[in-house]
């Protein structure tokens, strides 16, 4: 059926036509794959297009070139094993126990690829080629070695996240810092009463408190990390000692202690809030089997098992109620306050909150799939698309470190050897140098801001795929929309039926398709007669274009007849239905062939339309109505006209973009009538009888001038969205289109689109803060240091501090609302 009416062409309705053309049989055979099928009233994309599979394949580091095509989480071939490790309080530690495990002699140089810690959900993920103990029990040795617990996660697949993330501070780790203060009161103390005892009391706690420090950056070194904070400090408050430098060596140490505490308090508030999400999931649940209630593990639930929620309880998986009603509170996930009522047969996603009494569902989800767990993995799966600053950053860490260290045997070596200077301060300077060679604050400046901006948008109902399209989305300055299912409901309604009046000059009529007096009288039959064909009222002009399209599972073939039930026709199918390819479709009622066509596609199956029938149709089009014409090869029969309704939400998220200073367009396949009369509604821009190719050259041309982000929902929006800088997908849209985009929203609401833009605007502007936080407080104690005017502790406290600031000012992602 064609529905698109363009003066030049006509993509959707050649789309169309080839679905029904794919169908082998008159009944419309969709139901297997309608996704794949005749979707939208856009443009319809067929996967099995080459071009459009050689877009969807295309490699998935477009938007972001450091990731990998081969993404272990893909590796059919490989065993997944996965452990929880504890004791982790800043992302430099991940990359220790990564690095460690890499080293590994039972890990192979093509296994290595295939070694990831996940910081944000602290996993160790491993892939290997079988399942061997004795790997295990390496990796396992290797990680308590560096100084963590792991925990070994039997069933990745089923129990993929753990309910164990505790954040709160181990009063155990004021143990030796209480100590070691302690111990520095006493030798201070000492030293007032006997200046030498109290030299050798600095110097037994300088090594009491170096022993821990050193033997961990021993370890380090022998796992590839030699340059780690640990091996600096070691080499500085030893350097410390043998200059008598005692006092400051442990004051060094102390300072280094209280400030790798604090920086793992801040860490672990930056992850709260994914940790958060997995303590929505209940660890049991009532299970209903034939009428009997017991209580089960919620991993082990399957599809179409029924379970009982009371009113408190959070919904372990994703379910379908089949209770008459619920009240839900979605808020954990959605950031939305106000309580849902859902409706028997409605999804609700798991995590969710019954809100007034006890409900029965439908599991839908498999175990390890559910809502929670896809926002959780995609929070992993963020760290493997890092932004590319993050990648800059890592790069250069790796060589600033070396370049410092390099850098202060220099400044030890050269003023003594050359200029004759005093080896004592110069060894003292270099030392100082050295602890500035620590990169943390800038190796977790930006890491920082990612965790906590995932975490805040997962909450506020968006999900973003990794710091690559945070950073590429707080730079966009033009949003593209499909328009059927994103600016509008994506559920048309016929508007309009009208038939040839025989008795006015051959005007056409219009009929009321909810009047009373229509369906009172006796206009219609059940059953079609050859009368049938040239209709006298709108109902037997319904019944004609109903019976051609049933079966079919376009929204506009869909909404005829969905019509045509609400006025309780009881329809017959017609015979012989098939689509014309590139005209419309055609069925036969009593051995007549009718067809159902564009107005401007009329003339390749019947006669032209008379010029008041144009003036007519013309005026429907402006008026934002999709037209389409019921003819026989002889006469016009009738006409029916369609309309889509904008979102709610729609003005107001577009108007809270203009202020954001962002322009919009709108794409479509639809006429340009049609368009123009919803972009007049919303204030935007527009490109009207798009085909596929043709929304891909409009990203394609505008995103050479400027960053751009498409936002769309079905199949046929997918090479645009993969196209375009950043692809945004609508909750409620099709699987190809959430695994295409590079954020979701999954409250399917367009006012989370702004809320995502003031969002990473600000992640963006915050992980440029610390940077220049981080660098600037190196720079200027490089100078300070070289010149004498800071000494040993105040360089390790600048370091220390340093990191707590950065962390705590990524913070301030998880407190701001947007």
């Amino acid at each position: 059926m064609l529905y698109n009416n363009n003066s030049k062409n006509h993509p959707h309705h050649e789309e169309h036509d080839n679905c029904h053309s794919h169908c082998q049989n008159i009944a419309h055979n969709h139901a297997h794959q309608h996704d794949l099928c005749c979707h939208t009233s856009e443009p319809t994309l067929h996967v099995n297009d080459e071009n459009v599979q050689d877009t969807l394949q295309s490699d998935s580091s477009q938007n972001d070139p450091g990731d990998t095509t081969d993404d272990p989480d893909r590796q059919s071939d490989l065993i997944k094993l996965s452990w929880k490790i504890e004791g982790m309080d800043c992302a430099h530690c991940a990359k220790k126990i990564e690095n460690g495990v890499k080293l590994l002699p039972a890990i192979s140089q093509q296994q290595r690829a295939h070694v990831k810690l996940i910081f944000a959900t602290e996993k160790l993920v491993v892939f290997l080629p079988k399942r061997d103990n004795a790997v295990i029990k390496l990796i396992e040795q290797k990680v308590t070695e560096l100084g963590y617990t792991p925990i070994f996660d039997a069933s990745p697949e089923q129990a993929s996240h753990g309910h164990s993330h505790q954040h709160s501070l181990d009063k155990k780790a004021f143990i030796p810092l209480l100590i070691l203060a302690a111990l520095i009161i006493i030798s201070y103390l000492t030293l007032l009463v006997n200046h030498t005892l109290g030299e050798y009391a600095f110097i037994i706690t300088a090594i009491i408190g170096l022993i821990p420090i050193a033997k961990e950056a021993w370890v380090l070194i022998r796992s590839g990390t030699p340059f780690s904070i640990e091996s600096l400090m070691s080499i500085s408050a030893i350097g410390a000692l043998f200059i008598g430098a005692a006092e400051e060596a442990t004051m060094v140490i102390f300072l280094f202690m209280i400030g790798e505490m604090l920086e793992g308090v801040a860490t672990s508030k930056a992850k709260q809030g994914i940790s958060s999400l997995v303590t929505l999931m209940p660890e049991e649940t009532v299970l209903i089997i034939d009428g009997k209630r017991q209580t089960v593990a919620s991993h082990t639930l399957k599809p179409d098992d029924i379970i009982e929620i009371s009113s408190g309880g959070r919904l372990p998986a994703d379910v379908i109620l089949v209770s008459e009603q619920a009240s839900i509170d979605e808020s954990a996930l959605t950031g939305e306050s106000i309580p849902v009522n859902y409706l028997a047969g409605d999804k609700i996603m798991a995590g969710s909150l019954v809100i007034d009494n006890t409900i029965q569902l439908k599991v839908v989800s498999q175990a390890g799939q559910n809502a929670v767990d896809r926002i959780l993995q995609l929070i992993e799966d963020a760290e493997e698309r890092k932004a590319p600053i993050e990648r800059y950053i890592d790069k250069f860490s790796r060589y600033y470190t070396p370049a410092i260290a390099l850098l202060a045997l220099l400044v030890i070596i050269i003023p003594p050897l050359l200029f004759h200077a005093d080896w004592y301060t110069w060894i003292y300077r270099g030392l100082t140098l050295l602890l500035i060679g620590c990169p943390c604050a800038l190796v977790i400046s930006t890491p920082a801001v990612i965790t906590s901006a995932l975490s805040s948008a997962a909450k506020q109902g968006v999900l973003i795929k990794g710091g690559a399209a945070l950073e590429n989305i707080g730079a966009i300055k033009v949003v593209a929309f499909d328009k059927t299912g994103t600016l509008t409901e994506g559920k048309p309604q016929v508007t309009d039926l009208l038939s040839p009046d025989k008795s006015a000059a051959n005007d056409l009529l219009t009929h009321d398709l909810f009047s009373k007096e229509l369906v009172s009288n006796d206009l219609f039959s059940n059953e079609l007669t050859p009368n049938s064909l040239a209709p006298n009222n709108g109902q037997n002009l319904l019944t004609m274009a109903a019976a051609i399209e049933m079966g079919s599972h376009h929204p506009l073939a869909k909404a005829i007849v969905d019509a045509a039930t609400a006025q309780h026709i009881a329809l017959v199918p017609a015979e012989n239905r098939k689509a014309i390819a590139g005209v419309g479709i055609q069925g036969d009622i009593n051995g007549e062939t009718i067809y159902i066509v564009s107005p401007n596609k009329i003339t390749t199956v019947s006669q032209p339309l008379a010029e008041n029938h144009q003036n007519r149709i013309q005026q429907l089009e402006n008026a934002g109505k999709t037209v389409v014409v019921i003819v026989t090869a002889q006469q016009l029969l009738g006409v029916i006209a369609l309309q889509d309704i904008l979102r709610s939400d729609a003005v107001a998220a577009i108007n809270q973009l203009h202020h954001l200073g962002l322009k919009t367009l709108m794409l479509t396949g639809d006429n340009a009538r049609a368009a123009k009369a919803i972009a007049e509604q919303l204030n935007i821009d527009y490109r009207a009888e798009l085909l596929p190719a043709d929304k891909l050259a409009e990203i394609e041309k505008i995103r050479a001038t400027m960053p751009i982000a498409m936002v769309g929902d079905g199949i046929n929006d997918s090479p645009a969205m993969k196209t375009a800088t950043v692809g945004i997908a609508m909750g409620s849209g099709s699987d190809v289109a959430l695994e295409t985009a590079d954020a979701a929203l999954t409250k399917n609401s367009l006012l989370s689109l702004p809320k995502l833009i003031r969002l990473t605007r600000f992640a963006n502007r915050n992980i440029r803060q610390n940077i220049t936080i981080a660098l600037g407080v190196k720079a200027i104690f490089l100078v300070t240091s070289l010149l004498g005017i800071t000494g040993l502790w105040i360089a390790v406290l600048a370091d220390s501090g340093t990191t707590a600031i950065v962390t705590a000012n990524a913070l301030r992602l998880l407190r701001n609302k947007y």
